[in-house]
């Protein structure tokens, strides 16, 4: 069979360019009415853009808290109560002027009380004045001497912050005053303070408590069902 006539070897070439043009004014074609039916779609149904925007934020954070876990979870000497072996840590960011830490106090302690595999990490984070500060301090000078929770639980108990609440607290947790005045001024808590200042920043917490379990952030109060669920979706991975 007789062959027809060839294009020529620059003839080719437009027509490779004319081919790769078409597949490229096509996809773009293809891009813009896919675009116009999603804002189409998203102009409608506004309704789903929160719900966007906040797996967009927990995302975000689920991502702080895998890049900082080891820093998150890792207590401060003895600032810590539960297993010895956990499985599931929950770590609260919180001031003991803080009345919705005040309020969350008891489903903690519940779920210390239920849940056998679960350690509970406190991170100084004194975010409402000097009163914050100063008790914050004291309280890295209990857990260095081991008597954290004695400490934590007796200034909740005494009520807001103050310096004699505090000193009485101390002397409650079988700790002398004088001497967590003195550790208080180190390094080694102003290194702690600034870390969990840091770490906080890093999750987007905007105030206390903030909790993290596993890869969630949980803000506020929030009750223990919500901690309790928290707890369980970070066991099942």
């Amino acid at each position: 069979m007789a062959e027809g006539p060839r294009p020529a070897s620059g003839d080719w070439k437009k027509l490779a360019i004319a081919a790769l043009l078409g597949i490229l004014i096509g996809a773009l074609a293809m891009a813009a009415a896919s675009g116009y039916f999603v804002r189409s779609y998203l102009l409608n149904h506004p309704e789903i853009l929160p719900e966007a925007m906040e797996r967009l934020q927990e995302r975000e954070m689920a991502s702080a808290v895998g890049q900082n876990r080891a820093a998150i979870e890792t207590p401060f000497h003895g600032a810590w109560a539960g297993a010895e072996d956990p499985d599931v840590i929950l770590v609260e960011f919180f001031d003991y002027a803080c009345g919705f830490c005040r309020a969350s106090n008891p489903d903690i302690e519940r779920l210390l009380r239920e849940d056998r595999r679960l350690r509970v990490v406190w991170r100084e984070w004194p975010v409402l004045g000097p009163d914050s500060e100063a008790a914050a301090g004291a309280s890295l000078a209990a857990a260095r001497q081991g008597r954290y929770k004695q400490y934590y639980d007796a200034l909740f108990a005494l009520g807001r912050p103050t310096a004699a609440n505090v000193e009485q607290a101390l002397r409650q947790a079988g700790i002398d005053p004088a001497q967590a005045e003195a550790f208080r001024g180190t390094a080694e808590v102003r290194s702690e303070l600034e870390r969990n200042h840091a770490l906080a920043r890093s999750l987007g917490a905007t105030g206390t408590p903030t909790f993290t379990v596993g890869d969630q952030v949980l803000s506020g109060a929030v009750g223990y069902e919500a901690l309790r669920e928290a707890i369980e979706k970070a066991r099942e991975g």
